[in-house]
């Protein structure tokens, strides 16, 4: 590897450990989730964060928004909301002649970070908005394509489907996220922590540690972390594995799982494994970078069946099954 590559490797590593001592500032007993969101932005994936209430998904979020010195917005999402309250409309607007021109007006996602909050709230018509930007990262009305800043995150919460009047996010919409990241319920001590704190005088003070420029450098160094061929066989064969339609699909995978993790899910577990061994200023992606983000990829890609729930097999069951089920590499080469 090029010696400008070494370096630009070296820099996400110390970066990722200045973001973090930033996050800890405001963040208690989260580490998992914050290094789960920065290996997720690092390789330029949006997110879904899901927990319970006051577990600081909103302050993580916004404080590494303003820890990478990047704009950000936010949207409640409500079931009145409309698709052109995400991306924009256009309006009718005089200029200096007195003629009549159509001007578009931008909406939310015309920014760097876009929190996404509560994002089953709203019908599908309005969630479907979001794929446009979240893929393509641009807005097209009237025919004339908008692009937006870059770089551009998407990252989205969301509540218990058990609760009224939420709306399950379809399957094509879940598929673009890179991950699903859980923030639990902290311990009794973690809680006092944040109890003192956060009802304190005190205020912490985030310091700007990045940039904007910097993401998408990091993004673009990311993709060219190696990663061999076993390691590929593996992810392929794992995700495979998680589809009750193959010919040679496990007995409990057609129990269990009505529909399987598709190519994203694969893309997605190599990408981010690139992203966990450049944060570790590695140019090779090993076995230990692939099962650090196995479960955050797959969680929202798996679908249970009816018998699974009868059965209370929950989806962090069936991926530790899957896991035991796919042969691992004895040996990792490049």
């Amino acid at each position: 590897m090029a010696d400008d590559s070494k370096q630009m490797l070296q820099r996400i590593s110390e970066a990722r450990q200045a973001v973090t001592e930033e996050l800890k500032k405001v963040i208690v007993g989260q580490d998992d989730a914050m290094q789960q969101l920065l290996t997720a932005m690092f390789a330029g994936g949006h997110c879904l964060i899901q927990g319970p209430l006051a577990s600081a998904k909103t302050i993580l979020v916004s404080s590494i928004a303003q820890v990478m010195d990047l704009d950000f917005k936010r949207i409640q999402f409500t079931p009145d909301l409309m698709p052109a309250d995400i991306s924009g409309t256009e309006i009718l607007e005089e200029d200096n002649t007195g003629h009549r021109v159509s001007k578009f007006v931008q909406g939310p996602v015309f920014t760097n970070v876009l929190m996404a909050d509560e994002i089953n709230r709203t019908p599908p018509k309005t969630q479907a908005a979001l794929l446009e930007v979240m893929q393509e990262k641009q807005v097209t009305l009237g025919g004339k394509t908008n692009p937006l800043p870059k770089p551009f995150y998407v990252l989205a919460t969301q509540v218990s489907i058990d609760q009224e009047g939420t709306y399950p996010l379809p399957e094509a919409q879940q598929d673009r996220f890179m991950f699903s990241i859980l923030m639990g319920a902290l311990n009794v001590d973690d809680e006092m922590a944040v109890v003192r704190t956060s009802t304190g005088s005190d205020k912490a003070t985030l310091q700007k540690v990045i940039g904007g420029e910097d993401l998408i450098n990091f993004v673009q160094t990311v993709r060219t972390v190696r990663l061999p061929h076993s390691l590929g066989d593996y992810i392929v064969n794992l995700v495979a594995n998680s589809r009750p339609t193959e010919d040679n699909a496990a007995d409990w995978v057609k129990e269990y799982i009505m529909w399987g993790a598709g190519l994203r899910a694969s893309q997605n577990i190599a990408l981010s494994a690139k992203s966990v061994a450049a944060q570790d200023a590695r140019d090779t992606v090993n076995l230990d970078d692939v099962r650090a983000v196995l479960r955050p990829v797959l969680r929202h890609r798996l679908g249970l069946s009816f018998k699974a729930e009868v059965d209370h097999i929950t989806i962090e069951d069936v991926i530790d099954r899957l896991i035991e089920a796919t042969l691992e590499p004895t040996a990792v080469g490049v």
